[in-house]
């Protein structure tokens, strides 16, 4: 076998064939208490590419957390060929103070690519831009709806390579959604980098969803495996394939008041279909929402209070042909299938 160099990274090196947890400084608090983005590193003993997933660019997209605590207790790992960097929390601030953005009011994830004498944001963004990215071969970033939203687990990727498509195919989500990156996004920079990224979206913020973190940790496994770097063992292959389509849309409030939701994520909705109803607090006066597409819903809103032109639907837009009830109840079943309890707690 080879010899293979230590993983340089922080000013650290991760001899091959072992793992440990690096703390980059980020900045100093007003108390004086420094904070840090810490990376745990898996050198593996063989050559292979070198992969990071990420969790909390947004402070209160808590989910992601769990997915990578479970990743690194898998026994996957112990014959890992090439290198993870799993960090868990990118946002820090936000992650303690339960909030999206950081203490500036500003959002990481429109901060990139930043700089060293920007705002906090922008340190924060260069920092993870020099350390992570651009020691990185490809990228699967962790994200969930919003504080009172809920998501479907999906894959978004802009693909700039082929194999970025059949990565997120072999992921395995419910739907995959081609999404142009958005400026200031980590998903811009990491591909101007020459680097793509998977970005996971699934269940609430603040919230976990077993479903959402097993659909997460199992994609995790089959996107190394599709890459030579763990075994096949953990990581089937779906039994159905992902659903694509390049077009979604919010429908939205068509008057405030009180919401009563009669569909949720996950189910597929015709042109026509009612999908809730808003009442005054009195009952005098009832508005139904009403979808003018065909599709399905990956998103909603769980808050029953809304005023008029919020989202409370996010549909994608899918062929007819697409049988979504059968690959979401068929992903759903081999991922109960998959799990214990022993491998969750």
């Amino acid at each position: 076998m080879p010899n293979r160099s230590a993983f340089e990274i922080g000013g650290h090196q991760i001899a091959p064939g072992t793992r440990e947890t690096i703390n980059l400084p980020v900045s100093v608090l007003s108390d004086h208490t420094p904070v840090t983005m810490s990376v745990h590193v898996v050198h593996g003993r063989r050559p292979g590419p070198t992969i990071f997933v990420s969790a909390a660019i947004h402070g209160d997209e808590i989910i992601g957390v769990e997915i990578v605590r479970r990743l690194l207790r898998t026994a996957s790992l112990d014959r890992l060929k090439g290198t993870l960097l799993a960090i868990p929390i990118v946002n820090s601030y936000g992650f303690l103070s339960h909030s999206r953005y950081l203490p500036d009011r500003r959002d990481l994830n429109r901060s990139f690519p930043g700089s060293t004498q920007g705002s906090l944001a922008s340190r924060l963004a260069h920092l993870f831009k020099t350390e992570i990215v651009e020691r990185s071969d490809l990228g699967i970033d962790l994200h969930s709806a919003a504080v009172h939203r809920t998501n479907l687990p999906q894959i978004r990727v802009s693909p700039s390579k082929p194999e970025t498509m059949e990565l997120a195919q072999a992921f395995g989500a419910p739907l995959i959604l081609t999404s142009k990156v958005r400026p200031g996004s980590l998903r811009q920079t990491a591909q101007e980098s020459g680097v793509d990224v998977l970005l996971y979206e699934a269940g609430e913020g603040l919230r976990f969803d077993e479903f959402a973190v097993r659909a997460g940790v199992t994609g995790i496994l089959r996107v190394m495996r599709k890459r030579d770097m763990v075994s096949a063992q953990g990581a089937p292959k779906p039994k159905a394939p992902s659903i694509v389509t390049n077009t979604s849309a919010w429908l939205r409030a068509p008057a405030g008041g009180l919401l009563r939701t009669f569909k949720t994520t996950g189910e597929e909705v015709a042109e026509g279909d009612v999908l809730g109803v808003i009442a005054d607090p009195f009952g005098e006066i009832e508005t139904e929402v009403v979808t003018d597409v065909d599709g399905l819903i990956i998103g909603r809103t769980n808050l029953p209070v809304v005023n008029e032109g919020d989202g409370l639907f996010h549909v994608a837009k899918i062929k007819l042909s697409d049988d979504a009830s059968a690959t979401i109840d068929s992903q759903a079943n081999q991922l109960e299938e998959m799990f214990d309890e022993d491998e969750i707690i």
